[in-house]
C-alpha cells in the first residue's frame, strides 16, 4: 500500500484558496475599472471643453467600450468562481469532511432581501458609466454642428457599439435571459 502525501481534501482546499485569490484580484481590478473610466471621461470632457472641439468627444465611446467590456468579462469570471465554489467545490469538500455544507457564505450572501435592488442599481451604474455618458458625448458632438461625413459615420458606428455594450450590460446582469 502506498501512503499518500497529499489528500483529495488538501487538493480541493488548495484549489479553493487559489480561485478565491483569483476572485479577489478580479474584484479589485473590476472595481478599479469604474474609477479609470470616470477619470478618462473627465479628462476627455475637460480637454474637449478647453479646446472647444466637440469632435474630441468621439474618443469616449471606444474607451468606454474597451473598459466596459473588460469590466463585464471580469464580473462574469467573479460570478463564475462563486458558482463553482457554491455548486461544485463546496459540496465535494462537504462530502469529504462529512459536513452538510461547506463555504456557506457563497450562498448566504445571495439571500439578502436587498440583493435584487442592489443588482438593479449596479446595472444602472454600469450603464451610466460605460454607455450613457459616452452617448451623451455623442449627442453633444451631433448638436455642435460642423461634422464631416467621415466623423459623422464614425459617431454612428460608435453609437451602435454603445447600444451593443448596453445590451450586454443588461444581459450579463440577468435582465435579458441568463448570462
Amino acid at each position: 500500500m502506498v501512503e499518500r502525501d497529499v489528500t483529495v481534501g488538501q487538493l480541493l482546499l488548495t484549489e479553493y484558496q487559489t480561485i478565491k485569490d483569483e476572485q479577489k484580484t478580479r474584484i479589485g481590478f473590476r472595481d478599479n475599472l469604474l474609477y479609470v473610466t470616470l477619470t478618462v471621461v473627465a479628462a476627455v470632457i475637460a480637454a474637449a471643453a478647453q479646446a472647444k472641439q466637440a469632435a474630441m468627444l468621439l474618443a469616449l465611446p471606444p474607451v468606454c467600450v474597451v473598459l466596459g467590456w473588460t469590466y463585464l468579462v471580469n464580473d462574469q469570471k467573479i460570478s463564475a468562481i462563486g458558482t463553482y465554489v457554491r455548486d461544485d467545490l463546496g459540496p465535494k469538500l462537504g462530502r469529504i469532511a462529512g459536513a452538510e455544507e461547506a463555504f456557506t457564505w457563497e450562498s448566504a450572501h445571495r439571500t439578502d432581501h436587498r440583493r435584487r435592488s442592489r443588482k438593479a442599481v449596479q446595472c444602472f451604474v454600469d450603464l451610466l458609466a460605460f454607455c450613457l455618458v459616452p452617448l451623451a458625448g455623442l449627442t453633444v458632438y451631433w448638436t455642435a454642428g460642423h461634422q464631416g461625413v467621415g466623423l459623422l459615420a464614425v459617431s454612428v458606428v460608435e453609437a451602435l457599439a454603445m447600444v451593443g455594450l448596453g445590451v450586454q450590460v443588461v444581459w450579463y446582469a440577468g435582465y435579458l435571459g441568463s448570462a
